[in-house]
């Protein structure tokens, strides 16, 4: 998991969360209130939100470049509520069972008294499955080789 996580309030503005999404390279960002995850916003819902779809006429070509008109809305308003979350002994196997099967890309993890602690994302469990099967590949290399596995 990682444990420095960026985290937005239901009351703040968009705006907040498409800064963290492009400079500090997010793609979860869970909602809080105090310190407790209420929702998630990820990505796809603040590209979702700010789409021409959702705001008409809020592409304008201007001089060689185009602005995008956004319609000042409060992240409660993208959000996802009843969020899936995790604990720090889950295994992370079983993390990732539960993002495949509930098709999402991150959990946040909440000690005991549902405060959160930190997140898994599925980049972390392919950084893990990697690290795995790299140490197999090398192990069955060795084997391969006659060498000890010391």
């Amino acid at each position: 998991m990682t444990t420095k996580v960026f985290t937005v309030d239901q009351h703040d503005m968009v705006d907040r969360v498409f800064f963290l999404i492009h400079y500090e390279k997010v793609r979860h960002l869970p909602v809080t209130e105090k310190g407790k995850v209420i929702g998630i916003v990820s990505d796809r819902d603040l590209y979702k939100a700010l789409g021409p779809k959702s705001n008409s006429k809020s592409i304008e070509p201007v001089e060689g470049s185009t602005l995008l008109h956004v319609i000042p809305q409060k992240v409660q308003h993208i959000m996802r509520r009843g969020v899936l979350t995790v604990n720090p002994e889950t295994y992370a196997s079983e993390a990732a069972a539960i993002m495949a099967e509930n098709k999402v890309g991150a959990l946040p993890v909440v000690d005991q008294n549902h405060k959160l602690v930190g997140i898994v994302s599925a980049t972390d469990i392919l950084r893990v499955f990697a690290k795995i099967q790299k140490a197999n590949e090398a192990r069955e290399e060795r084997i391969s080789e006659g060498v000890s596995h010391t």
